[in-house]
C-alpha cells in the first residue's frame, strides 16, 4: 500500500505544475490553435486617429536677489513672488496650479590662478554675497486663461522665463470614443473584406481592445515560451503627446514698465505683455482587434 499511496501523492503534487505546462515547446513546428480558430475566421484590426487641441500648458519663471545677508537675499526674492503668487492663486486650482520654491547659494570672492583662470575662493570666510532664487512653476489646466496668466508673469519682470509647453490629457469620454470607433472600424474592415471575397460574416468570436489577439504569433498558434524565442509584448493604448512653442527673440515686444517689487502688476502692464499663445493640435490614436467567424 505504501508504494501506491506514494504514487498517488506524487501525482497530486505534480498536478498544478502539469496544468501550467505550455501547449507548445520551443522549436515545435505545429502547435494547437486557439479555440476561436477551430473554424474559419477573419481577424480585423481597427485603427482610429483624431486631432484634439492641447488642454494643458505650463512654464516657469525665476526671480533672483543678491545681498550680503542670506536672510535678506531670501526675503527680497520671496517679496518678488509673493504678490504674483497671490494673483495667480485667485484663478483657482482648477485653472492654474502654482508651485513656488526658494534656493540660495553663496557667491565667493574670486581670484586668478597661475594660468590666469578665474576661480572661486570656496572658503567660508571668503563669501562676499548670497544669491537667492525664487522659482514659480505653473501648470495651466484651463488653457483659455493661458495668455492672461503668461502676461501676468511677464509683467512681473522675472529674471528668466521658460518656454511654454503644451500637452494633451484626454478625459474618459475621449478615450471611450476612441475605443468604440476603433472597434467600429475593425467591423467595417472585416465586413468589407468578407463581402469582397464572396463570403458572409459570422458571429463575433473575440473583441480585444489592445489589438493583441490579431498579432501574428497569436494567429499562428501560441506565443513562444522561454527567453530563447522572445517574450510577449504588452501594448499600451494610452498615448500622451507633448509639444512646445518658443517665441523668437526678434519678435518679442518691448518689455512693459516694471511693477514695483512686492506688488502685483497692473492691468495696463498685463495687457502690454499679452502674446498670442494658441494651443496646438495633438494626435490621439487607438486600435482594436475583432475576430469574426465565417458562414
Amino acid at each position: 500500500m505504501r508504494p501506491v499511496l506514494a504514487a498517488l501523492l506524487l501525482c497530486a503534487m505534480s498536478a498544478p505544475a502539469l496544468a501550467q505546462t505550455p501547449p507548445a515547446t520551443i522549436g515545435q513546428q505545429y502547435v494547437p490553435a486557439p479555440w476561436w480558430m477551430r473554424d474559419p475566421v477573419i481577424a480585423s484590426i481597427g485603427h482610429v486617429r483624431v486631432e484634439l487641441q492641447a488642454n494643458r500648458a505650463g512654464f516657469n519663471a525665476t526671480f533672483q536677489s543678491v545681498d550680503r545677508s542670506v536672510a535678506e537675499a531670501s526675503r527680497k526674492a520671496a517679496d518678488q513672488v509673493r504678490a504674483l503668487s497671490q494673483t495667480l492663486g485667485a484663478y483657482g486650482v482648477e485653472t492654474v496650479r502654482v508651485e513656488t520654491s526658494l534656493t540660495t547659494q553663496p557667491l565667493y570672492d574670486q581670484y586668478r590662478d597661475e594660468n590666469g583662470v578665474l576661480r572661486d575662493n570656496t572658503r567660508a570666510d571668503r563669501i562676499q554675497r548670497y544669491q537667492a532664487q525664487a522659482t514659480v512653476t505653473l501648470n495651466i489646466r484651463d488653457v483659455r486663461q493661458l495668455e492672461r496668466i503668461y502676461a501676468t508673469v511677464v509683467a512681473s519682470q522675472p529674471n528668466s522665463i521658460s518656454q511654454v509647453y503644451f500637452s494633451l490629457e484626454p478625459d474618459n469620454v475621449a478615450k471611450s470614443n476612441l475605443a468604440r470607433e476603433a472597434v467600429r472600424d475593425a467591423a467595417n474592415r472585416a465586413r468589407s473584406a468578407v463581402e469582397a471575397a464572396g463570403g458572409t460574416l459570422g458571429a463575433v468570436r473575440v473583441i480585444d481592445p489592445t489589438g493583441r489577439a490579431c498579432q501574428t504569433d497569436v494567429l499562428a498558434g501560441w506565443p513562444s515560451y522561454g527567453s530563447g524565442a522572445g517574450q510577449a509584448t504588452t501594448v499600451s493604448e494610452e498615448v500622451v503627446v507633448t509639444g512646445s512653442r518658443m517665441m523668437r527673440a526678434e519678435m518679442a515686444p518691448p518689455p512693459p514698465p516694471s511693477a514695483p517689487a512686492g506688488q502685483a502688476p497692473s492691468e495696463d502692464q498685463i495687457e502690454a505683455a499679452r502674446l498670442a499663445l494658441q494651443p496646438p493640435l495633438q494626435v490621439l490614436t487607438d486600435t482594436a482587434c475583432v475576430v469574426y467567424g465565417l458562414n
